[in-house]
């Protein structure tokens, strides 16, 4: 596991596991639930274009942990490559546009994000 998840109604909390946040220079994140737009199941995220890394750790093919720059957005990643990403899209007032994570059972999180996004 790469991240811990917690989420309720007024709030969606992400913690690095380990590691992840001494390399992602992030001990958590979290964002308001009304800028919760929505997430999906992307098992083939890893292999899209990152970006300019800003503070992180990139390790091709392996590893992704930190802030990343591309076409004027910040998003965070907390992925390995052959773990289950999902993306969370999160709205304007939130500290990323996009939150790329490895989790566990990625499809029932999923479902869990969007039930409280469209509530």
């Amino acid at each position: 596991m790469q991240n811990n998840l917690t989420l309720d109604s007024s709030r969606l909390v992400v913690e690095p596991i380990g590691l992840n946040k001494l390399w992602g220079l992030r001990r958590r994140i979290v964002v308001p639930t009304d800028q919760v737009r929505g997430a999906t199941y992307d098992p083939e995220a890893t292999h899209a274009g990152k970006g300019l890394r800003l503070p992180g750790l990139a390790i091709p093919g392996t590893k992704w942990v930190g802030t990343f720059l591309k076409d004027g957005q910040t998003s965070y990643w907390n992925v390995r490559a052959g773990g289950q990403t999902i993306v969370v899209e999160l709205g304007a007032q939130a500290p990323f546009t996009r939150l790329f994570l490895t989790v566990d059972d990625a499809r029932a999180v999923v479902d869990r994000i969007n039930a409280v996004a469209s509530a």
